[in-house]
């Protein structure tokens, strides 16, 4: 993708946010006050107009998928910070608004947001538009994971390895070439003993992957990476991760399901793993 491109999957993602806050039964899996507001006055009109397609089982499954993550990270997080890391690096960030809705317990992280110059600028202008704030703790890294290597890329925005941080890579793995995959995760494990990523991943093409791999890649994103769990722990481990644990989906529907309306399937496949160094 060119710098300059914004994502549209980054877009679309945070509709999916979006459309959870709106359509989906209380108590949310996911709570973000920030999604609607910051798409625009008119995103909630689009999504009420649209909202068969997204009760569809396919939207469903994917949009399941999307909150999963964003929950199961964050409450990755907070344990990160609970246990004294300070810094939060989010990898392709999308329209992530977590720094715009920061919890009590975030407000002595510095927040390092990770993506291309086009998508960042797309943001920022909806986050003007919006009325929101940009909070002091927070910086925006335009980085290419294609053309330049995260450590080499942080240098660059003056933010130095020599204390440990909490990564989230959603979504995104996918989207690169196992070189640049590779060369992530070892500019992670530069970080000190510690510091955690959760990251998703994407399994080989099957059934339930085949339409939304077609569609995104008609977009002009396409899917150029696959794994098995084996081999991305088999990575994780080479790159010196100690401790790496997927999110099953039993234990999914454990924490996540059992005691929230069952309007939301639980995935057959969560594909989310957070590891430590």
């Amino acid at each position: 993708m060119s710098d300059n491109k914004a994502s549209f999957t980054a877009l679309a993602t945070a509709y999916m946010r979006a459309v959870h806050q709106l359509l989906d039964t209380k108590p949310l899996l996911f709570d973000d006050p920030v999604a609607l507001p910051l798409l625009g006055p008119e995103a909630s009109q689009n999504i009420q107009d649209t909202a068969e397609h997204y009760q569809t089982p396919e939207v469903l499954a994917l949009r399941t998928r999307i909150i999963l993550r964003s929950r199961f990270t964050e409450d990755r997080l907070a344990a990160a910070v609970s246990r004294g890391i300070s810094r939060y690096i989010i990898l392709g960030a999308g329209f992530d608004t977590f720094a715009l809705r920061q919890p009590s317990w975030a407000k002595k992280l510095k927040i390092v947001e990770v993506d291309h110059s086009g998508t960042q600028s797309l943001k920022r202008s909806y986050i003007e538009t919006a009325g929101f704030t940009v909070p002091e703790n927070v910086i925006f890294a335009d980085i290419n994971l294609e053309n330049e290597s995260l450590h080499e890329g942080l240098h660059r925005h003056n933010i130095s390895t020599d204390k440990p941080a909490f990564f989230s890579w959603l979504g995104v793995m996918m989207y690169l070439k196992e070189e640049a995959i590779d060369a992530v995760l070892n500019s992670v494990a530069m970080f000190p003993e510690g510091s955690e990523i959760v990251l998703t991943f994407v399994r080989p093409p099957g059934n339930s992957t085949s339409i939304i791999a077609q569609s995104v890649a008609n977009l002009g994103e396409p899917w150029l990476s696959h794994f098995e769990p084996g081999e991305i722990e088999a990575k994780l481990r080479s790159a010196g991760f100690s401790q790496v644990e997927f999110l099953t989906p039993v234990d999914a529907e454990t924490r996540y399901f059992r005691l929230r309306p069952k309007d939301l399937p639980v995935p057959e496949q969560t594909n989310i793993l957070s590891a430590i160094r």
